[in-house]
Order: C-alpha cells, then structure tokens, then sequence
C-alpha cells in the first residue's frame, strides 16, 4: 500500500477539479487561437529544417594545369559585327587575335532585332589566302596591294552602310583561356584581316588609315556596350555576377572601358555528393577619355586567386527539427493555458465586483427600509404620548370587556 501511494504521488498530470473542467466561451477562443499558431510555427519548422544551407570554407589552390572558361554576352549598340573583334593575351605570352572557337555575333539593327547570325571565323582571311596562292605568277607586291585595294573598297562600303543603318553587334560564346593572369577586350581590330594581306607596309600604318577610311579618327568609334552575361564557369544557387545587366553608353566623346577583375576559384557541392567546379570574381571599373594615340576597345583583365572556396549544401538534423518543434509547441501551448487563466482571473474579478455591488445595493436598501421602520415607531410612540391626555368617550373598562370577549388581544386598549 505504501508503494502504491508513492507511485501516486508521482503523477504529474493528477486529475483537474470539476470547476477547472468548465467549458466557456472565452477558452474556446483561447483554444483556437492556440492552434492556428502552433499550426502556422509547425508548417515555418518544417520549411527551416527541409530547406538546405551552405557552408563555406577556404583552401589553397592546387589546381594545375586547366582551362579558365569564360562565358561572354555583350551587345554593342553602335558598331556593326564586321568591324568587332575578340582578341585575349595572357602572362605566357600567348596571344590570340579575332579568337574565333566558340564564339558567335548577332547582327542588330537599330531596334535591337535580329538581322542576321555569323560564325567569327576569319572567312575573308582564308579568301585572301587562297587568292594569293593561285597567283604566284605576278609580283608578289603588286598582288598584295591589288588585292588590299578591292576589298578594303568593298569592306569600307559595307561597313559605312552598316554604321548609317544603326546596326548593332552581340557577341556571345565561350572564351577558354589558360588558366594564369591575362586579358581579353574587344575592338574594331576585326579589320586587320586585311592588313595582314600587306606585308610590303607597315601594319599599324595600315590599320589606323583603314579605321581613318571608316570611322575618321577614333572619336567617332563608339564602344558603348551592355553586358548581359560575363562568369568564369557554370553557376549555381546563390551566385552574384556583378556585371551581368550592366550598360554603359557613351553619349558624346568616346573612350577605352578597363575591367579590373579578380577570380576567385569555386567549388559547388550539392546534397546529392555533385560537385560543380566555376569561379566567382569581384571587378573594380576604369574609364578613360580617348586620345590620338589609341583606339577605344572594352578591355577586361583578369587574375586568379590563390584560394579555393568550397560551398557545400548540408541539411539539419533530425533532433535539432525535433527540439525546436518541441520548444515552440510547448511554448505556445503554456503561453494559451497562461492567457485562460488570466482570462478566468479577469472575470472571476468582474464576477466579485459584481457581487459587491449587488451587496452594497441590498444593505442601502435594509438600511433604508430599517431607517422606515425606525420613523414608523416613532410616530407610533408620538400618538401614544399624544393619547395620555385624551379621555375616551367609551369607558376603558367597556372595550377591555368587548376585546376580551371577541378574543382580541392588545397592551394598551387606547389602540
């Protein structure tokens, strides 16, 4: 028996008393409000512990020996396709002039439609090429100057036609370049194709009278540009290019627009073990006014950071999902039961006042009945003293007599 009690004795839910078992209309409300909140925090829980979060750490780089992909996808408003050209150097002293791997141009016209695709494979080059083999017969300078003349002619009227037109250039491709310190910009070096016929002038000589022959000097070479999309490899959730959507345009004198950037080796890992291997960069902007001795061009010069960031996607655990679950339902719960009891201390208190009042109003009314009473007796007292003087006309022995008989009783027969 003694144990049984003090097992009893360890119950920490003992039964309620019947007054507390009350149902009113104050805990329903109390009650549903408790719920909708404990479902609305349960459905937030759930969210936070499915959805996932990144974890970053750094390390040295020991990549060697790879390529630097570099996705590019600009629009040049003012200059036509047949003059741009993309050209990339880097530290190893490679340099590579008009690139044409992967890389395409859009033409535009002056509202921004497409007019016409084109691959930047040096076509005209290759023409030349083959021309000056079939003709090995002729002077050599003579043929190099001949066929300079007829298509730089029929070059510079079908890029002043197109410059009158307002057409418009996207450039869009992938650049894969050595992965080291280097630059990539584009120009209006896309005409020198012709100048590399022309081996009995000096090139730049010839470069800047062709450009003369088109744009007359390089004020009138307008490098505005949008750049819709620049990365350093594929991307991934929560990446921020910071040059994606920008615009630059140049409304009076033009200029050379340099791109300082700085990469930063990425690795991505997803949930599922995927590994996805980019780059993410910061860029520091410069602009400089043109001068007489160079031409505008939009130049971006890239170096790579020693450090790797590794980003990887992890979930929470199952207890950590269970111990706020429990932390918020319970405290919502204990915070409903606390809101009853204040609402029942609240009317209990309404109830008390109301009784007081009701207590009050029941002893003003004794005692203002009582205080009748009192006024009663005294005029019952004034009569009396009034009646000692009085003689009655029938004698009291008669109505004592009469009283008594009709079994009336009375202690003073004046009444």
């Amino acid at each position: 028996m003694g144990v049984k009690q003090a097992i009893k004795s360890l119950d920490a839910f003992p039964r309620a008393e019947e007054h507390l078992l009350q149902k009113t209309q104050s805990g329903a409300v109390v009650s549903l409000v408790g719920l909708f909140i404990m479902a609305t925090l349960f459905l937030h829980e759930l969210r936070y512990y499915l959805t996932t979060y990144t974890v970053h750490q750094m390390a040295v780089d020991l990549k060697r020996g790879e390529t630097l992909p570099i996705h590019i996808n600009m629009t040049f408003p003012s200059l036509p396709c047949d003059v741009l050209s993309v050209d990339a150097i880097d530290m190893s002293g490679k340099h590579e002039v008009d690139l044409d791997t992967n890389i395409w141009k859009l033409r535009l016209s002056r509202d921004g439609h497409i007019i016409g695709t084109e691959y930047l494979s040096d076509l005209v080059e290759k023409e030349h090429q083959q021309k000056h083999d079939g003709d090995k017969d002729h002077n050599e300078n003579s043929i190099h100057v001949h066929g300079f003349d007829q298509d730089a002619e029929k070059t510079i009227k079908k890029v002043k036609q197109a410059l009158d037109n307002g057409e418009g250039c996207r450039v869009y491709g992938v650049l894969d370049v050595q992965r080291v310190a280097g630059n990539f910009h584009i120009s209006v070096h896309g005409l020198n194709i012709f100048v590399a016929q022309m081996v009995i002038l000096s090139l730049s000589l010839l470069e800047i009278t062709f450009h003369q022959q088109i744009f007359e000097g390089p004020n009138h070479v307008n490098v505005s540009h949008v750049i819709h999309d620049l990365s350093f490899g594929p991307k991934y959730p929560g990446i921020h290019n910071p040059l994606d959507e920008t615009a630059r345009i140049l409304h009076g004198t033009s200029g050379t627009f340099k791109y300082y950037i700085k990469v930063v080796p990425t690795e991505y890992r997803y949930l599922s073990k995927e590994v996805v291997p980019t780059n993410q960069f910061s860029v520091t902007e410069y602009y400089s006014p043109i001068n007489d001795r160079t031409w505008p061009a939009v130049y971006f010069l890239y170096d790579l950071s020693p450090i790797t960031v590794t980003i990887r996607e992890e979930r929470r655990s199952f207890l950590h999902f269970i111990t706020r679950l429990c932390a918020v339902l319970g405290g919502t719960f204990a915070l409903t039961v606390y809101t009853r009891k204040s609402l029942r201390g609240v009317q209990f208190v309404a109830r008390e006042g109301e009784r007081e009042r009701e207590e009050e109003r029941e002893m003003n009314q004794n005692q203002q009945s009582s205080e009748g009473r009192h006024d009663d007796d005294a005029a019952l007292s004034d009569f009396l003293a009034s009646l000692m003087d009085y003689t009655p006309t029938i004698p009291d022995e008669l109505v004592e007599h009469y009283l008594a008989k009709s079994g009336f009783q009375c202690p003073d027969v004046r009444l």
